[in-house]
């Protein structure tokens, strides 16, 4: 099962404030207790301007196979216990820290989460029932053929999953209805649900009852395929199975299978991951299949009286979202309130049949991630208005968007600040091809862009970043990996397969850079004519009035400082080429024009955007420049300038003199916000603004521009220091080792641009998810420490 990290017990873990400290258990030692070395240490932060009680925070644990006395899970299979979570409450904008160690605790924690399924043993099978007998909770049950509904054989028709918070169970039958248990308490109640038989749970008890009508819908948050005027249901299927996976303290969950599943239009393997957390009414589920389905319809019963309520969806990609209904339809005629939360990249529509509201998602090649849940008037975590429940949703797109900062330190990790750069600069590279495999040559399937490969910028980075560890170290797997990856983007009908040059999308030209690479060595005539087609995009590229070139046709009269980066280098590179000055002369021009356009006089630093026609949503009415200072465009922008610089040539003493004049201006701007561990926040200049953080993609760019600049002599030895500050902050506060070794880099911002539902508000940087091993971070580390290497002459 593919798993969230899971559950601690706070039996191995002190938490503290700034004032105080929270210990958990007793030992007889309390001077080992206080002098206990620990495994790690962390800090978690509340980027949100409400509490948040119960926040459920995962953290990879590097401690091998030893158990500590907590609830651990085996999420990837191999035998050995890996992943740790607990839970924590978080003031406004608040922050803690703890420690994990090995001190003995003996704490027992209260059960807040449950999953079960039981069956029938003991008794016979009469045609399609089954009598006598008594139930018996299994980890894992296939029903025999002649299964179906109501034979009494499985203890309330499925499995069940709850948390203190509300309880939900799945009919393993044709209907594969989703079902509600309303509860009044916050105790485990589904062991005790259906023993006597299943008229019982529809009546009210002192621990609640079932309280809604499923019917021929969706129910509660179910799923099914969207053939253009109906759900078809997950019905016509091989013999379906559940097994619980994890049947926890804080954190519970379950697999359903269904193999041939007959959409209609298509047959698949469905496998549905159902988990729920302690303190909250919501199901997590992750669907997959075994061939990939254009759609999958999910949604609520459609109740007549229920009022339909849709989230904000002008809103990121990957920003939640929210479809809910509302009324008096529960069984017992009191408020109950439904809802389903997704993705809005997987939005399609929002529909109806005659049984359900519907929701129609597309899934991320052979997967799916959405929630559902449940809020009820006589529940114990209990609403009683349409507006109780906006709130309650709001905030919850809110927590799930805007997940908790989370900073850790382990002794493992702390290897990497030892290692040289050089030998980190191999095990950075030797990571990351043991992780991708052939998943970026083209036609494949991308695991971490969630999409099938195309011809894209952050390629050509990663592929340079490899290529530029094959430089230092004269090992050439790295290069021949990126060739390899390279060349499967080119062909002899096309000069390079996906290009879409109708697009002008600045972001397409950076790959070239590698292609310039390849071509210099090889003269291939397939590398040169790749460069030609993105070449002659660039010459009817559209441009702004000062011939700035937009950032796509998309984004019009728009200078990014990301663009900055993904076309002069090349274009300058296809000046010298072409033997045309004018192009060499347009690259370096478009740094002057971002300097003027975007520079802040009092800061120094640049401005993430520029809309010339100052009709952006993001864009100031009287400067067209966006609001804030990005750290990854700046560092884009940073990069571009130590970087074309290499390819102007040198007797162009006119174009190269004011670039290097800005060079030394930037890295003191950088140098005054540069934090004191020495890294970045994801907005520069905000340290102490709620929910900003240090980042991994920003801070990596920015210690490249600083090493490098020393080492080409654009800056004097005195920024060294400087230098290397921000090489150790990029180590310590941003890469980790895994248990097998293999390095990561965490704590990178996935994407952040300007316009379609991105309005470059303070709240939108903080709303893009952080994620580990993206190659927009990855690859400028991998620079980065090379160019450590470089200046700390490492050459081991």
């Amino acid at each position: 099962m593919k798993l969230l990290p899971i559950v601690t017990a706070l039996a191995a873990l002190t938490a503290c404030t700034s004032t105080s400290t929270l210990e958990t258990g007793t030992t007889d030692d309390e001077s080992a207790k206080r002098d206990a070395k620990p495994l790690a240490t962390l800090s978690v932060s509340n980027p949100s301007t409400f509490d948040r009680d119960d926040v459920f925070v995962p953290v990879q644990v590097w401690a091998g196979s030893q158990a500590v006395p907590t609830q651990m899970i085996d999420a990837d299979g191999d035998g050995d216990y890996d992943d740790l979570a607990f839970l924590t409450s978080l003031a406004a904008q608040g922050s803690k820290s703890f420690s994990i160690d090995q001190r003995a605790q003996d704490l027992q924690i209260s059960k807040r989460t449950q999953a079960e399924v039981s069956i029938k043993q003991g008794g016979e099978w009469q045609d399609k029932k089954y009598l006598g007998g008594s139930f018996k909770n299994v980890t894992q049950v296939t029903p025999p053929p002649q299964y179906t509904d109501h034979s009494e054989y499985i203890r309330y028709e499925g499995p069940g999953i709850e948390s203190d918070k509300i309880g939900y169970r799945v009919y393993l039958d044709w209907r594969n209805g989703f079902d509600i248990f309303g509860k009044k308490t916050e105790q485990m109640v589904l062991q005790k649900v259906g023993q006597d038989g299943y008229q019982s749970y529809h009546e009210m008890a002192d621990w609640g009852a079932d309280i809604l009508k499923v019917g021929s819908s969706l129910g509660a948050g179910g799923y099914g395929y969207w053939n253009g005027s109906d759900v078809v249901l997950v019905s016509d299927t091989g013999p379906r199975s559940v097994k619980i996976d994890v049947n926890g303290p804080l954190y519970s969950g379950m697999t359903i299978s269904y193999p041939q599943w007959n959409t209609g239009k298509q047959v698949v393997d469905l496998a549905a991951e159902l988990s729920m957390r302690a303190g909250s009414p919501v199901v997590d589920v992750n669907l997959s299949t075994s061939s990939p389905l254009d759609n999958i319809a999910v949604g609520l019963v459609a109740h007549p009286g229920t009022e339909l309520i849709t989230g904000d969806l002008d809103i990121t990609g990957e920003a939640w979202s929210y479809v809910a209904s509302i009324g008096k339809q529960s069984l017992f005629d009191d408020t109950l309130g439904m809802f389903v939360l997704f993705k809005k990249r997987d939005f399609v529509q929002q529909t109806r049949d005659k049984s359900s509201y519907v929701v129609v998602l597309e899934p991320r090649g052979n997967t799916l991630q959405y929630a559902f849940g449940a809020l009820w008037e006589g529940g114990h975590h209990s609403i009683q208005s349409k507006a109780d429940l906006v709130a309650y949703l709001n905030q919850e797109v809110e927590r799930r968007t805007l997940a908790p900062r989370i900073a850790i330190a382990t002794e493992k990790s702390k290897q990497a600040l030892q290692t040289p750069p050089t030998a980190a600069a191999i095990k950075l590279a030797e990571s990351e091809i043991a992780r991708r495999g052939d998943s970026l040559i083209y036609g494949k399937f991308d695991d971490v862009r969630e999409r099938r490969t195309q011809w894209t910028y952050t390629t050509g980075l990663l592929m340079e970043a490899l290529d530029d560890v094959s430089e230092l170290t004269g090992d050439n797997r790295f290069s021949s990996y990126a060739t390899d990856i390279m060349d499967s983007y080119l062909g002899e009908d096309e000069a390079i397969k996906g290009y879409q040059p109708e697009n002008y999308n600045i972001d397409d030209i950076n790959s070239g850079k590698m292609i310039q690479r390849l071509y210099a060595r090889t003269g291939d005539a397939k590398y040169r004519a790749a460069i030609d087609a993105m070449a002659t995009t660039l010459e009817t590229h559209p441009r702004t009035s000062d011939g700035a070139y937009w950032h796509k046709k998309k984004y019009p009269h728009q200078l990014w400082l990301d663009g900055v980066y993904m076309g002069m280098p090349f274009l300058a590179g296809v000046g010298n080429m072409q033997s045309d000055p004018h192009k060499v002369e347009a690259a370096a021009h478009e740094f002057l024009i971002a300097r003027e356009r975007l520079r802040d006089p009092e800061s120094g630093l640049y401005y993430h955007a520029w809309d010339e026609a100052k009709q952006q949503v993001w864009a100031d009415s009287e400067t067209g420049r966006s609001k804030y200072f990005w750290s990854r465009g700046l560092g884009w922008y940073a990069m571009a300038l130590v970087d074309i610089l290499d390819v102007i040539p040198a007797e162009r003493s006119d174009l190269r003199q004011p670039l290097m004049a800005i060079v030394p201006e930037l890295a003191d701007s950088l140098i005054k916000h540069q934090a004191e561990s020495g890294a970045w926040y994801q907005i520069t200049d905000m340290p102490e603004a709620p929910g900003n953080y240090l980042e991994a993609s920003g801070t990596a760019m920015f210690t490249y521009f600083l090493a490098k600049a020393v080492n080409q002599g654009y800056l004097p030895p005195s920024y060294k220091p400087a230098a290397e500050k921000a090489y150790k902050g990029l180590v310590a506060e941003f890469i980790s080792i895994d248990a097998n070794g293999d390095w990561h880099l965490n704590n990178i911002c996935e994407v952040a641009g300007l316009g379609f539902g991105r309005d470059g508000s303070y709240h939108y940087y903080m709303s893009e998810r952080l994620v580990s091993d993206d190659p927009k971070g990855y690859g400028p580390a991998i620079m980065a420490t090379v160019q450590m290497a470089k200046l700390l002459n490492s050459r081991e």
